[in-house]
């Protein structure tokens, strides 16, 4: 990649088109609080509400941190927020690795979301096939639907693991636009677990899709999904929100790290970076 030791704190650098190259994980997670806010103000603006699916993972978790913050719980109009989750893992909310327990702790007991705005994946019941089924229900009466007849969500964050796997989409399962299916419930073989998650074309429906990305332990599987060939594609690959919609990567230096930078981005770091808020009358910045 090119040299990014010049990169500013909070300012990233757009070395390809929609992925911005912040100086760490703080940073990362500082850029995806601010859009976070702005989106929920365009979104509450122009539909009156805010309908977002969150992700499990280290960045999330200090993305939450700082959304419950004194500095930024109060630009968010949490009555009108309507909290979903991309998947999650068949365990109990109050399990560690439960995408849900991490969120509430963090975030959804420290700010005045409504709970009946929040609509978990309950991966945990015996029958997680009909779990699915209830969760499409919750999708059905609370969102939107696109021309293609899947739900649209204003923003999906995702993250992506060091296979190329993002939500509970990994590698060597079926993972097809050619599902009327909004959620599935693949066995993850590797694991030996099965997972819920909302299928690939409810991910292309969205409005926006925001990945984070972070750590020198994804720089090759991160220039894999920018600038590789795989065959078949890999599921972080196959994302392509579709009417329009927008398709960003936050990533830190150490995880640009393989990054071929485009041979026209060779300026400065942008005086306005993607998600920076704007100040609002009487709240905080």
């Amino acid at each position: 990649m090119a040299d990014t030791g010049g990169i500013r704190k909070g300012v990233p650098q757009e070395i390809l088109p929609s992925v911005h190259v912040y100086a760490d994980p703080a940073e990362v997670a500082r850029g995806a609080a601010r859009l976070f806010i702005d989106y929920a103000w365009q979104s509450i603006a122009k539909d009156g509400q805010f309908k977002v699916a969150l992700s499990g993972g280290s960045t999330p978790r200090l993305m939450f941190q700082l959304l419950a913050s004194d500095e930024f719980r109060g630009q968010v109009d949490w009555g009108k927020v309507q909290v979903f989750w991309s998947d999650e893992r068949a365990v109990a909310p109050t399990n560690a690795e439960s995408n849900y327990g991490m969120a509430r702790r963090e975030l959804l007991i420290r700010v005045p979301i409504p709970e009946v705005n929040v609509h978990r994946m309950e991966a945990e019941k015996p029958n997680i096939g009909r779990a699915a089924h209830e969760y499409e229900e919750a999708l059905r009466k609370y969102l939107d639907l696109d021309d293609q007849g899947f739900p649209r969500f204003h923003l999906i964050y995702l993250g992506m693991g060091k296979d190329g796997h993002t939500a509970s989409l990994f590698p060597g399962t079926r993972v097809t636009r050619q599902t009327s299916r909004w959620v599935s419930t693949p066995m993850v073989t590797k694991l030996n677990m099965r997972r819920m998650t909302l299928t690939l074309p409810v991910l292309d429906a969205a409005m926006r899709v925001v990945f984070l990305v972070v750590g020198s332990d994804k720089a090759e599987i991160l220039h894999a999904v920018l600038q590789g060939k795989s065959e078949p594609p890999l599921p972080a690959q196959l994302v392509q929100p579709r009417n329009l919609g927008q398709k960003l990567f936050l990533v830190d230096k150490a995880a640009a790290a393989m990054l071929a930078p485009a041979m026209s981005d060779k300026a400065a770091p942008q005086e306005k970076p993607a998600g920076t808020t704007r100040a609002r009358p009487g709240r905080s910045t």
